[in-house]
């Protein structure tokens, strides 16, 4: 039986993390190199907000923009030579805003068959957005297997966390004259 969708064709009660799962592949070469003689950390962070950018849009049907990176975690370095690839999806949804979380994984570009290594994970946090640059209502997120569920219930962790540290620090600013 066909599952029921709203007025804009997206399905009732929202999309599956699925749906907008996506990933990119590159080359990591002497432009992408620090002083240290790794791929800058940088490059990694504007891969993972392409990814995720990707994503979002995806899920969203149309523009969004980052609104925070909640959480950048570099696990290893990565080298001249080494295949970036990274993978994501949307971990949590709700009326305008969305977490997505991607995983950065390397692997030497003349080595097939060697394992992937986890380099660096992230979780970001996206705003749907109109013509006008306004925030716009998006779909739900459907999880369904054990893993996408994990991921819903962390991301709202996250999100309280969130929620919680901004109201401590404006809270905070209270008590301080001449604080914005």
């Amino acid at each position: 039986m066909p599952q029921e969708t709203t007025s804009d064709g997206t399905p009732e009660g929202g999309l599956s993390p699925r749906h907008a799962r996506t990933g990119l592949s590159v080359l990591m070469d002497q432009s992408h190199v620090n002083l240290l003689g790794n791929v800058h950390g940088g490059v990694i962070m504007r891969l993972v907000d392409s990814t995720a950018g990707a994503i979002a849009q995806r899920h969203t049907g149309g523009p969004a923009v980052t609104a925070a990176m909640d959480e950048m975690a570099f696990l290893r370095p990565v080298h001249v030579g080494d295949i970036v690839r990274t993978f994501g999806q949307v971990n949590w949804a709700g009326r305008t805003s969305l977490e997505i979380g991607v995983r950065v994984e390397a692997e030497p570009w003349n080595e097939a068959g060697r394992e992937p290594v986890h380099v660096a994970s992230a979780y970001l946090v996206f705003v749907a957005i109109d013509a006008d640059g306004a925030p716009r209502e998006i779909p739900g997120l459907l999880p369904e297997s054990p893993d996408e569920l994990r991921r819903a219930r962390e991301a709202e962790i996250r999100r309280a966390h969130r929620l919680a540290r901004k109201q401590a620090i404006q809270e905070g600013r209270a008590g301080v004259p001449g604080a914005p």
